[in-house]
């Protein structure tokens, strides 16, 4: 009682104590009252399915894209949009689960048995540490193209710093705000850089025809895309934004939906903005870019050749803009899951204060994510912890789409919005693909201890 009655003077805390009172109290799920007081559910157009989308999609993935485009033009145009499918059915599931039962991914994790703790634990504390430093190069690489006058290290540190003092200090719906504004420059910059480019229709139009090209490596290549656009672990953190979002209940059920499909359908034009840059652009200048994210450093001479120093330049505000739209979207979002985890382990509810926004759990992973990762710059790539995170790393799709199937049948959810057939189809669809990608990814990973 103690306790609740601190908390409950704590500015911002208030719904949080009244949601845990209700069920203390034997209200159901179903019936409790969100936030609102009750107000009918509506749909805005900036809500948590665009803060997933955006922070799943960084230069990674625009790099993946770009190379698909100048490698087989839109023939690979299909296997973009299967991406897109994809992660509208996985993140659905993770929201309709959380909704449905009120309970939060981690929660239902555990109910699956003591092995996904056991995979989690480790798995989040190395991805965090090995994240954090590749996020804030990323982030860096354009300011540092631009403004030579510190080094990348430099401007990686104070990427990570800002993405720190953002989401350190800042509410849920300031975090969002940003977010918006920050996929409207990536959405401007991109597609407008699309239409300069000039696509072919007639050839796009032949690209939604499923087709694996002939070359080496090319259907694992095919796989990867589909698999790959706007997808990490920050698709399981979709649960928590709903519920900082302030959508406990099922009324919110078909608001998440049009959240979740709007979203991944702005990611899809946005992919395929690339695609076509790639496809227009590269393909035609005859140049090989970058695998990692220095490829979008060979993009911008490429753009700047082609176009002159405005559309290069507008360009890289594109890049910087999904790179640091991931830097405080995981800083947030997967904060807010390692906060429940270590929560859960103390012994503490879900939504208990200190696994909320500005929580001391939620500080401590944004603490992780932010500081320890800069001992990298200076030590490199330690091979033993690269090893460690590509193969943790490469299990993380497989095991949220497993997970998911386990958690969205039986007991564990409500008959009303459990899998439908055709949902489970589509759900093992998703969990086959990241079988067969996480077990390559796992052996490339790990190759290097055998002599690969």
């Amino acid at each position: 009682m103690g306790n609740d009655a601190m908390d409950s003077t704590i500015p911002g805390k208030e719904p949080v104590v009244k949601a845990n009172q209700q069920l203390l109290s034997g209200v159901s799920h179903a019936d409790r009252i969100d936030d609102d007081g009750g107000r009918p559910a509506k749909w805005r157009i900036i809500g948590p399915g665009l803060v997933v989308a955006a922070t799943g999609v960084g230069a990674a993935d625009m790099v993946a894209t770009l190379v698909a485009g100048s490698r087989y033009g839109y023939g690979l145009f299909w296997a973009v949009i299967v991406g897109v499918v994809l992660k509208i059915i996985l993140v659905e599931g993770a929201g309709r689960y959380t909704l449905a039962t009120g309970k939060t991914i981690f929660e239902g994790w555990r109910s699956l048995g003591k092995w996904t703790t056991w995979y989690f634990g480790p798995y989040i504390m190395i991805w965090g540490f090995v994240y954090g430093a590749t996020a804030m190069s990323s982030a860096a690489l354009p300011l540092a193209a631009v403004f030579p006058i510190l080094p990348l290290w430099a401007w990686a540190i104070l990427m990570g710093l800002a993405g720190f003092v953002m989401v350190w200090w800042g509410k849920y719906a300031t975090f969002e705000k940003i977010t918006a504004a920050l996929v409207g420059m990536m959405f401007v910059t991109v597609v407008g850089l699309a239409i300069i480019a000039a696509p072919n229709i007639p050839e796009m139009l032949t690209g939604l025809i499923p087709m694996i090209p002939s070359t080496d490596g090319a259907i694992f290549y095919t796989l990867a895309l589909a698999g790959g656009v706007g997808g990490t672990i920050t698709l399981a953190a979709y649960g928590y934004w709903l519920r900082e979002k302030g959508w406990y209940t099922p009324k919110w059920m078909k608001v998440m939906r049009i959240d979740n499909s709007m979203a991944y359908v702005m990611t899809g034009i946005f992919v395929v903005a690339m695609l076509i840059v790639g496809a227009e652009v590269v393909r035609s200048a005859g140049v090989s870019l970058s695998a990692s994210d220095e490829g979008l450093l060979d993009l911008y001479g490429v753009l700047k050749a082609e176009y002159g120093d405005v559309v290069g330049t507008g360009f890289l505000v594109g890049f910087w803009a999904a790179s640091f739209s991931s830097i405080i979207g995981v800083w947030n979002g997967v904060s807010l899951m390692f906060a429940d985890f270590w929560g859960n382990m103390r012994g503490k509810e879900s939504g208990h204060p200190d696994t909320r926004v500005g929580g001391k759990y939620f500080r401590f992973y944004i603490l992780w994510l932010t500081f320890p990762p800069m001992i990298l710059f200076a030590l490199g790539q330690p091979i033993g912890l690269i090893l460690a995170y590509g193969a943790l790393g490469s299990l993380f799709m497989p095991f949220l789409a497993l997970t998911l199937l386990g958690l969205l049948n039986g007991k564990r959810i409500p008959k009303a919005w459990a899998n439908k057939l055709h949902t489970n189809i589509a759900l093992g669809a998703c969990a086959l693909l990241f079988v067969i990608l996480g077990v390559r990814q796992f052996w490339t990973s790990l190759s290097p201890l055998f002599g690969g």
